[in-house]
């Protein structure tokens, strides 16, 4: 069975997602033989919290184990951050669960409260059953939580890497928007990811194999998201995302390149292993 439940009752409590969703495997025909199957989702894990704000990392595990996923974009991620995470790098200790490469992008890196501990980090990560070939952290608006009275700066925490799948590179960006019911911050955010992924485009021979993730904090229809929807297509899960329990708004997302990439099925997770419920896609990549 493909991703065609469009709704947010998809059969996905915790072990069924994998069995109600055929491996990506499958999405190869449709008269496409030539297009490569890739399963992508967006998960953000709130510091490895659900719902009931109790931290279990074992339950988020098994919540992204059973999306069957071969690239996952996470946000909220915390590595070595505070006691809510029990100061646990969790992008590394995902990783190293699921069987999968790592690229962690911190938004903020703070110094340890003791000498010699590991840096406080919090911020995005990509999850990737394919060869990372390349990462980077790029800079884009933010207006931080970490400082008194903050003006909006270029920060880190627009998370990138290019991983090859099946010899085709791909380029996999993971973000997470400014959260304030002022879009404004939102606004110079999507012109900065705007800028680096035509960045991308220029800089290479087509087709750029271009895929988004992350939790935008605003509505599909929301007009500072509307210059996303000129060069990408969104995958449309067909369900709200947030909040988890009875969830209200669909703030999660999935967004593939028009040209070069196209969403054969999308749907969202049920689950309360985190506040967010995940979106999980099959895609097509045009060779």
């Amino acid at each position: 069975m493909s991703l065609r439940r469009r709704t947010v009752e998809v059969l996905v409590a915790a072990g069924l997602l994998g069995t109600a969703l055929a491996p990506p495997a499958a999405a190869a025909g449709e008269g496409q033989a030539h297009a490569v199957p890739l399963r992508v989702a967006t998960y953000n894990i709130h510091a490895g919290a659900g719902m009931d704000n109790v931290f279990d990392l074992d339950r988020q595990t098994a919540e992204l184990r059973s999306l069957d996923a071969d690239v996952i974009g996470l946000q909220e991620v915390d590595v070595h951050w505070g006691t809510r995470s029990q100061w646990r790098d969790l992008a590394s200790e995902l990783a190293e669960r699921l069987g999968m490469q790592v690229s962690f992008a911190p938004v903020y890196s703070l110094d340890p409260e003791t000498p010699g501990a590991p840096r406080r980090e919090f911020g995005v990560a990509v999850l990737s059953r394919y060869r990372i070939v390349s990462a980077e952290n790029h800079e884009i608006t933010r207006l931080s939580t970490q400082v008194p009275n903050p003006v909006p700066a270029p920060a880190p925490g627009f998370g990138e890497v290019v991983v090859r799948v099946k010899g085709l590179p791909v380029h996999v960006y993971v973000t997470h928007l400014d959260y304030r019911a002022d879009p404004s911050v939102r606004s110079a955010q999507v012109a900065d990811t705007r800028r680096i992924m035509a960045e991308d485009q220029t800089s290479e021979r087509s087709p750029v194999r271009q895929i988004l993730l992350g939790d935008f904090n605003a509505a599909p229809a929301a007009p500072e998201l509307a210059p996303l929807w000129q060069e990408l297509t969104d995958a449309e899960p067909g369900g709200p995302t947030y909040p988890a329990q009875d969830p209200v708004q669909r703030i999660d997302y999935v967004a593939v390149s028009k040209d070069s990439v196209r969403v054969r099925d999308a749907a969202v997770a049920e689950t309360l292993a985190s506040d967010h419920r995940p979106v999980v896609a099959d895609l097509l990549l045009r060779r």
